[in-house]
């Protein structure tokens, strides 16, 4: 039944609305002053209020002025009563987002006319934002299972797949075949032949390997140059052998890129279910361990798993233990990447990168040594550490004169769920004397699933001392509209592969579009990452985006390097060549 609220200080008026109304089948709910109408509104969240505009005390645009900063009722439909016909009180009612007036005495017809306009045009908006949502989940729903650049399956939906070929095999046909597979040469084409080339390198390898395969076949792409695919069967290692010579063959054979034409190998390893690991993970690992082996050694061939050869791989191990001691031998450092208002211009925020320089193997990517860090443990240490520098560095600009920032800093579920972990992020910033209204904490889509509940109770207690929350990489996981309602975020931040090619490719274009537009109407600031181009960052201007992040403006910078760019007052329109990315 539709609720209407009406807000009056005339008993009389009342009373013959309410038997007007209810006789039309209208739920009716009544208050007698301003104040009592604003704690109704947001109490009950009525369909439509009816609203008097001089009332003694809290007047009818008091009421409206203040339901229209409260996000449930900012947009419920507001019908003025009043006795005056004055223009300049009509200008100012709209000026503040009333819907319609009604001058007293009204008759039965102009009330029910009002109403039923104002209904109408409120369904017509709610069944607009509806479909929006629709469309926006749909899109989202395919970026969830598909990879937006190749169009073949991600990691996720490879997962359902596999363990779907799982349930359905019989038990005399146990045999699954993992296929790793990564391009060889990939970092040198993409840096010589910048990202454009390197995009068109990846789709046509992802028809080479459907061509190969058949379109039915399980194929997915992983990660930048990754792909992964299996084989069942009882004849399933053969049948990989087999499989692995033709994608070598075909993969061989030159490619036509921007009238270039570019030869490129790949290598590829193959782990066993159950031989070799009888959780996904585990194959996997084992299969990419088997390639990184093929590639050690020249590349353009494959290798079958083998416990005795790849049991914890002793670069791995080396790696792990080198971790350890990264922190005393101050071998970690923080980059700073400039977060830039669109509409200022000017750098506003920085997002914390840790980057660890190894004594002997140069800089190791986060992805390497990361989960390695999450699964000994020491992400807890090399977590603290990190904002711990980040904050103090920030303050310390500050007391140079700098123009204040906001620093963003990632946190692991590792991190998160520990009982002391707000305790930490308050201390920490008491002792770096970084006001908490500079600091966001980032967190990443999976990171927030585990527990969903002991997650929204730390973060809401993290807001209400006024730090800030963000959530990363938006549109890899499991987005939705219900998941971004119920944490207490303050920032979207878009994924690169969204951005990436925006106004020209349609799908990233829309999705990116949509998101913002989504974002917004939960009153979220959006920030779009990996912004290397003009034309993306105008589509981001047009479309309302708040902030970039990216190669466009600035790649992640040593503290020294982030400081001298801080100083300088680098503006957005002062951009001539942009960065180019390094992998």
């Amino acid at each position: 039944m539709t609720k209407i609220l009406i807000i009056e200080d005339d008993d009389i008026i009342i009373a013959t609305a309410r038997d007007l109304l209810e006789a039309e089948g209208y739920e009716v709910i009544t208050a007698e002053t301003g104040q009592q109408g604003i704690d109704l509104a947001q109490q009950q969240i009525p369909d439509l209020i009816i609203c008097d505009v001089m009332m003694p005390g809290v007047d009818g645009h008091h009421v409206l002025g203040a339901l229209r900063t409260i996000p449930e009722t900012n947009a419920i439909p507001f019908i003025f009563l009043t006795a005056k016909a004055d223009k300049s009180d009509i200008r100012q009612g709209m000026k503040l987002g009333a819907d319609d007036y009604l001058t007293k005495p009204y008759n039965r017809i102009d009330l029910l006319d009002a109403i039923s306009s104002r209904l109408t045009k409120q369904n017509v908006l709610n069944q607009r934002f509806y479909d929006q949502v629709q469309q926006v989940e749909a899109r989202l729903n395919y970026a969830l299972y598909y990879d937006t650049l190749t169009g073949l399956p991600n990691r996720l939906l490879f997962r359902e797949q596999f363990l779907k070929i799982l349930a359905a095999k019989p038990i005399a046909d146990p045999v699954v075949a993992v296929i790793y597979l990564s391009l060889d040469r990939y970092s040198q084409i993409r840096n010589n032949l910048g990202l454009n080339s390197a995009n068109l390198l990846l789709k046509a390898v992802a028809v080479r390997l459907k061509e190969t395969l058949g379109e039915n076949a399980s194929i997915s792409r992983l990660q930048a140059d990754e792909f992964v695919l299996f084989i069942s069967g009882n004849s399933a290692s053969l049948n990989a052998a087999q499989t692995c010579q033709a994608i070598l063959g075909k993969l061989a054979l030159p490619y036509e890129l921007n009238q270039l034409e570019v030869y490129t190998t790949a290598s590829l390893g193959i782990g066993l279910y159950p031989e070799n690991g009888t959780e996904l993970e585990e194959l996997l690992d084992n299969a990419r361990i088997s390639m990184l082996y093929t590639r050690e050694r020249g590349g353009n061939n494959f290798e079958f798993y083998k416990a005795e050869k790849f049991t914890r791989s002793l670069e791995l191990v080396k790696l792990e233990t080198s971790l350890h001691h990264a922190l005393e031998r101050n071998e970690l450092e923080i980059h700073y990447q400039p977060q830039v208002s669109i509409q200022q211009g000017n750098i506003v925020g920085a997002e914390a990168l840790l980057r660890w320089k190894h004594p002997e193997k140069g800089f190791v990517p986060p992805v390497t040594f990361i989960p390695l860090a999450e699964e000994n443990g020491l992400i807890h240490e090399i977590g603290d550490w990190v904002l711990k520098t980040a904050c103090l560095k920030v303050k310390s600009w500050q007391k140079a004169g700098l123009p204040p920032i906001r620093i963003s800093v990632n946190v692991s579920s590792h991190q998160i769920y520990r009982p002391d972990f707000l305790d930490k992020v308050r201390r920490i910033t008491q002792q770096t004397g970084l006001p908490l209204e500079n600091l966001e904490l980032e967190l990443t889509e999976s990171t927030l699933l585990h527990e969903v509940s002991i997650a929204n109770i730390v973060l809401r207690r993290l807001r209400a001392v006024g730090i800030k929350i963000a959530i990363d990489d938006f549109g890899t996981g499991y987005s939705s509209l219900s998941y971004l309602k119920q944490f207490p975020f303050d920032t979207l931040k878009i994924d690169r592969q969204f951005v990436q090619n925006i106004g020209q490719d349609p799908e990233s274009s829309a999705i990116t579009l949509a998101t913002i537009q989504m974002a917004h109407n939960l009153n979220l600031k959006v920030i779009a990452e990996g912004v290397e181009t003009e034309s993306e960052l105008e589509f981001l201007r047009k479309h309302a985006c708040e902030e970039i992040q990216g190669y466009y403006y600035s790649r992640p910078l040593p503290e020294g390097e982030f400081e001298k760019l801080l100083a300088s007052n680098k503006r957005l329109e002062d951009v001539s060549y942009p960065f180019q990315e390094v992998l």
